[in-house]
């Protein structure tokens, strides 16, 4: 049966596009790889890259922020095939969140199994520094709550059921195996793990918004990762996350502090060397 799509994520188009890139690169990943505002250097350590902009890939958005290259290199992490997305779509961007997650499912139809994920995130755990590394290990989808869920319409049983489970979204062995990592590399001191929000963005959050989403048990805020791994567990994909803390969320009212993105990409370039090196060793060990 063939299910049209309003927002053009359906399978038959996500199959198109899975088709061309399948077509222009003789790389079929098991890994994918999605970069965060400013961590798009993970993509310059893949081997033999094959390199596809996103204007010329049928159905797919364009990326419009800046630190988001807009582009998918394939090629080989650690000996194992890879797709890397250097560049994300965002729901401030204007595009429906089906569409924002499209690649997900395109890269599930190439034969991905794992999808690992970066993001650059306000800190609201007050025990967080900017410069700290947070593995994943749970999310609160806030535009989920409010209806604006990935999943919503109809459901082609090609890509999932109806009705996915999302209480192990992230996946425990990688989680286990990003700490052992971390240890063995000298991360400890910055290294941690929590809960991440989502928010639809683009304006930051409000010191009231901060208070509250802290209150609800969340350690980092950002306005991406959830709605890409809803998919890819939809899609029986495994999925792993790291949030860099970017700057602190301002929760004081005499404070003077505010978030802007520039802070956001400047903490990347700090940091990401660390990072990809972390990714790369999980990588790696991974089977």
């Amino acid at each position: 049966m063939m299910l049209s799509s309003a927002h053009g994520n359906s399978y038959e188009e996500c199959k198109i596009t899975s088709d061309w890139l399948k077509a222009h690169t003789d790389v079929r990943p098991v890994l994918a790889i999605v970069c965060g505002s400013g961590l798009g250097g993970l993509a310059k350590t893949i081997k033999d890259p094959v390199i596809l902009k996103y204007q010329d890939i049928p159905n797919f958005p364009q990326s419009t922020v800046h630190g988001h290259a807009g582009q998918l290199v394939f090629g080989t992490l650690q000996g194992k095939q890879c797709v890397c997305m250097q560049g994300r779509f965002h729901l401030y961007e204007g595009y429906p969140v089906q569409k924002i997650t499209l690649p997900i499912r395109v890269f599930k139809l190439m034969g991905v199994q794992t999808v690992i994920l970066t993001n650059a995130a306000g800190g609201l755990n007050p025990g967080y520094r900017v410069g700290d590394v947070m593995v994943i290990r749970d999310h609160i989808n806030m535009p989920g709550m409010a209806g604006n869920n990935p999943l919503a319409g109809l459901n082609d049983e090609r890509f999932g059921v109806r009705f996915p489970c999302m209480s192990d979204a992230y996946d425990r062995k990688l989680r286990e195996m990003a700490r052992e990592v971390g240890e063995e590399l000298g991360f400890s001191d910055f290294l941690k793990e929590g809960v991440y929000v989502v928010l639809g963005g683009p304006s930051f959050e409000t010191i009231a918004e901060c208070r509250m989403l802290h209150s609800m048990g969340a350690d980092a805020v950002g306005m991406s990762t959830g709605h890409e791994v809803i998919v890819a567990r939809h899609c029986g994909m495994r999925c792993f996350a790291l949030s860099l803390i970017s700057n602190q969320a301002v929760m004081d009212y005499t404070s003077r502090e505010k978030a802007n993105h520039e802070e956001v990409l400047e903490t990347g370039k700090g940091r990401a060397a660390q990072m990809e090196q972390l990714v790369s060793t999980i990588v790696a060990r991974m089977e």
